[in-house]
Order: structure tokens, then sequence, then C-alpha cells
């Protein structure tokens, strides 16, 4: 298969550069496979594991949760808000958090409180559902 490059971005690190076979991305429109020869597209991100396929043998997965996919003819690039391997998710400690965050919704005091609260509760969920992927 022909490769191409993609490099994968957050604010923190350069997660991922290198040539690639495939890349499976969380679209906002649906999930979409980036192969060599793609057309060139944009594409907001939503919150999901991107799937890389380095060669037939070796696939790494990372969570990205908000940011966008620019594609052209240099290859692939995502932007992500937030982007983390699944290798380093701990399944046991996110519950724990989980569970922890759900008292911090129930006794928030005020609608600041409850919002942010409830926010950092949806994203910890939605990590524990990439870990399931």
């Amino acid at each position: 298969m022909a490769a191409f490059h993609f490099e994968l971005v957050s604010p923190e690190k350069l997660l991922f550069s290198g040539d690639v076979e495939a890349v499976v991305v969380p679209g906002t429109e649906g999930d979409f496979q980036m192969l060599k020869g793609h057309a060139p597209t944009m594409s907001m991100l939503r919150p999901g594991v991107v799937s890389i396929d380095e060669t037939d043998s070796r696939t790494s997965k990372h969570f990205v949760r908000g940011g966008f996919a620019e594609i052209s003819d240099k290859g692939l690039t995502i932007l992500a808000e937030q982007a983390i391997p699944l290798a380093d998710l701990d399944a046991a400690k996110l519950d724990q958090e989980i569970r922890n965050l759900e008292e911090d919704v129930a006794d928030a005091q005020g609608d600041d409180a409850r919002r942010a609260a409830s926010e950092k509760l949806a994203h910890l969920k939605d990590l524990k559902t990439a870990l399931k992927l």
C-alpha cells in the first residue's frame, strides 16, 4: 500500500509525525478513512479515536477531543484540542474519576460549577467509550 505523510498535533505536543498507510478520522459528519491520493478536505473533529495504520502490521490509536483535520497534497494533519494515546489510559483509574465527578455534579453549588463538572464528566465518559474501541 502507498504511504503518505501524517501529523497529529495537540497544544501540548506533536504526538505523531511520519509516513503511514491509512488513518481513520472521527469527523463531525462521520468517520472517514484517509488513504494516499485522497481529495483535499477539511473536517471538524468530534470526540473519538484516530486509528493510525503505520504499516500493515502496526496500528496505534489516539483519543481526540475537538479540533480539525486537513487533507492536502502534502498529506493529513490533525490539529486536536486534546489528544491522548489509548495505551496511556487506565480503565480502573478512569472509572474512579467518573464516580468522583458524578458526585461533584450532584453536589455542585450553582449553575457554573455544575456546568464545569458536567463538561469534565462528559469528557471522561468519552474517554471511557474510546477505551472500548
